[in-house]
């Protein structure tokens, strides 16, 4: 992607680009599997107990709609079927992501009700809603809209929701245990996790879910009225935002992973002009470059950029040359810490970065940028004003 409508025609600086992110990792001597989110196993399982409750079967499998209109089969771990009303689990297969779901034991319980249609609630293990922003009724359970319709027709394809009624409850054992460690909390979910997923596939390293979970968690913090957004790039860069921010609330705190130009566009869709992103050498440096979309797979290190850098901030030639064939951005960065020019060095890169990211907004926010060390500790560098 190139800026958005409405930035500056034929602007200075490198070319600004958002690569996407490969459904399959090339390195690797296959491709990476694909997984189930939560969404699409929690109406596996709601198919399957309905399948219970009104027809009195137990099948191994069920085939489940996705989003999208594909479809799905997936096995059923277990059921009980008593007093009215029947439960089924579907374990959660992430594929080769690293989803802290993965392993999940999506559960659906099934009773009936006097009404005609679907009622659809949280158990234990399923987030509420605590905040508004989410799209989601504040005080209802953390079951986002497209889950919402996946297994609102799973059942409709077992029972005539026009002419019967049922209650649908969605449980995640040990989904709060889960929950600490996602940004739940922050965006006001309470004692559980979310039931997510717009396409119903987990494509590996969640890069639909991390996507989603940033665009999300800004649209959080727009419906509190914070107009700073602080973007982060990962735990130690976050744990340093907060502490160089300490006045501003938790929500406007977002880890952005790679996903820096969705977020962008999020900030400039809510109204948001005040941006300041905090990060590491590594990440700053491809931003610096012109990448917003930082993946490893989809982006390298620009040496040249380094190099130029280095020279800029009053390197000899003997400091450029070394910067110029350096390993990674963290070795040009202990490079210029040996140098004594680290404030210099990672100042210029700061600015470029406050440069791209404004340009990308077409001049609607105003970034500041700040360059932490490696351990997320403190601040070394910044776009110009005191870190």
């Amino acid at each position: 992607m190139t800026a958005p409508p409405g930035s500056p025609g034929s602007p200075s600086g490198p070319e600004l680009r958002e690569p996407d992110l490969p459904r399959t990792m090339k390195v690797r001597k296959r491709a990476l599997r694909t997984g189930w989110t939560t969404g699409t196993c929690s109406a596996a399982a709601a198919k399957a107990a309905s399948i219970a409750l009104a027809r009195g079967e137990t099948p191994a499998v069920v085939d489940t709609p996705l989003p999208g209109g594909d479809r799905v089969t997936l096995p059923v771990d277990s059921y009980e079927v008593r007093d009215g009303r029947a439960t089924a689990v579907v374990v959660k297969d992430g594929g080769d992501d690293p989803d802290v779901t993965h392993g999940a034991h999506m559960t659906a319980t099934v009773s009936w009700r006097p009404e005609a249609g679907i009622e659809l609630d949280g158990g234990v293990g399923v987030g509420v809603v605590t905040k508004p922003g989410l799209g989601l009724e504040v005080g209802g359970p953390a079951i986002n809209p497209a889950p919402r319709a996946q297994i609102t027709r799973a059942v409709g394809e077992v029972l005539d929701l026009g002419e019967r009624g049922v209650r649908v409850v969605i449980s995640v054992p040990e989904g709060e245990r889960m929950a600490r460690k996602t940004t739940n909390a922050r965006l006001g979910i309470l004692g559980g996790i979310s039931i997510l997923g717009t396409t119903g596939i987990v494509r590996p390293f969640s890069t639909e879910s991390w996507r989603s979970s940033v665009v999300q968690a800004i649209g959080v913090m727009a419906a509190q009225g914070e107009r700073t957004l602080v973007l982060s790039t990962g735990g130690r860069t976050d744990g340093a935002a907060m502490r160089l921010r300490p006045g501003l609330p938790e929500v406007c705190f977002v880890e952005v992973g790679d996903f820096t130009g969705a977020a962008l566009r999020r900030a400039v869709d809510e109204g948001i002009t005040d941006v300041l992103f905090v990060g590491m050498a590594g990440k700053l440096t491809k931003l610096a470059a012109g990448v917003l979309m930082t993946h490893y797979t989809r982006s390298k290190i620009d040496r040249d950029l380094l190099a130029s850098v280095t020279r800029e901030a009053g390197g000899d030639d003997a400091l450029v040359a070394e910067v110029a064939a350096a390993n990674t951005a963290r070795h040009a960065y202990e490079l210029w810490e040996a140098a004594g020019l680290l404030a210099r060095a990672g100042g210029l890169i700061c600015g470029r970065v406050k440069d791209v990211l404004e340009r990308f907004t077409g001049g609607v926010v105003t970034a500041s940028v700040i360059m932490v060390d490696p351990d997320g500790r403190g601040p070394v560098a910044s776009s110009g004003e005191a870190p």
